[in-house]
């Protein structure tokens, strides 16, 4: 049998030198499954070549010459009479060459596969790990130079924070009732910009004058600086500023310790729009029940109607005893008139 089904033997003429310095030699070649059996004319067996490892030195060109892989001196030359035999070889040697191992190709599809991971780590991985990083490493202190920035910003178009000298000790009373006499946050009121409440990095909580001045039960204003300390808790301010501004002002901030004012500017507008989220109601009622309040008046006043705030409702932590006292009357009428109205 040959290497190819068509033919049960395939023989030829041929002239085969064993080294460089010696005598071509009149053989005969034989085509087998794979080798190639090189004999004289005596039927000898001279030479045994494998298939795997035959090499052509003139590809294109007759007579044809051919050489073992590794050794150029050892050649068979076969002439254009034998096209038969010269074309078997080349279509084995075509087909054994496709079968090999493509060390280039391999390099090529892990390079590629490299490229393509580093591009998705880049594009997916890279963005939120940074941004996670920067919001880890930034001190108070440059956070609380930020939120002065961005205060300094929305002050521009709300106009200044409402100061009314008798009502900054009900305000202070009030912060550290719900927030804790540890706490970080600092309130501020605002006549305009904000829709409800806002968080700033560094801890101020910013509110809309109307959350003081319109409720008549102080429950209803502790429970909004409440539900904006708990969205605190859920996400940093600095990171929703850092994910508002995207990758590079976060890789400035990491590298530089600054944000470009343009960023500044873009988010402080951002914030005089933005609606804040309401948190899920079991997390609400935990944090209502841990500093004695009720959520009964929030809930009616985010939805007058209760319909869309029924869960707090229904599980009002103290419903039966009531919230313990946020402030004083007379500290909630100064504190109404924050605003000079």
């Amino acid at each position: 049998m040959t290497a190819l089904n068509e033919y049960q033997r395939l023989e030829a003429s041929g002239l085969w030198r064993p080294a460089p310095d010696a005598q071509r030699r009149d053989v005969v070649v034989s085509l087998g499954d794979a080798s190639l059996t090189i004999t004289d004319t005596s039927d000898r067996v001279l030479a045994h070549w494998s298939l795997a490892a035959v090499s052509r030195i003139n590809k294109g060109a007759l007579p044809a010459l051919y050489h073992p892989d590794g050794d150029p001196g050892e050649t068979l030359e076969l002439p254009a009479s034998e096209a038969v035999m010269i074309d078997a070889l080349e279509r084995v040697r075509r087909a054994i060459e496709r079968r090999r191992p493509r060390p280039g190709k391999l390099r090529v599809w892990i390079t590629g596969g490299i490229a393509v991971l580093v591009v998705g780590l880049a594009v997916f991985w890279l963005p939120d790990a940074l941004l996670r990083h920067t919001v880890k490493v930034v001190p108070n202190v440059k956070r609380i130079e930020i939120g002065d920035a961005l205060l300094d910003r929305i002050t521009r178009v709300a106009g200044m924070p409402c100061a009314a000298p008798q009502a900054q000790e009900p305000l202070r009373l009030l912060a550290a009732r719900i927030l804790g006499e540890n706490r970080r946050e600092a309130l501020v009121v605002l006549r305009d910009g904000v829709r409800k409440t806002v968080h700033l990095p560094g801890g101020r909580i910013l509110l809309n004058r109307a959350l003081i001045e319109d409720p008549e039960d102080p429950d209803v204003t502790a429970g909004y600086v409440l539900a904006e300390a708990v969205r605190r808790r859920g996400r940093d301010p600095l990171e929703g500023l850092l994910r508002h501004v995207g990758l590079w002002p976060s890789l400035t901030l990491l590298t530089t310790g600054s944000l470009p004012e343009a960023v500044l500017d873009d988010y402080a507008e951002a914030l005089l729009v933005e609606t804040p989220p309401r948190e899920p109601p079991g997390r609400l009622v935990d944090a209502f029940a841990a500093a004695e309040l009720r959520t009964t008046p929030y809930a009616y006043a985010e939805d007058v109607t209760g319909e869309s705030t029924l869960p707090l409702i229904e599980a009002d932590p103290r419903k039966k005893e009531g919230s313990r006292q946020v402030l004083s009357d007379a500290d909630w009428i100064r504190l109404q008139g924050i605003c000079g109205g």
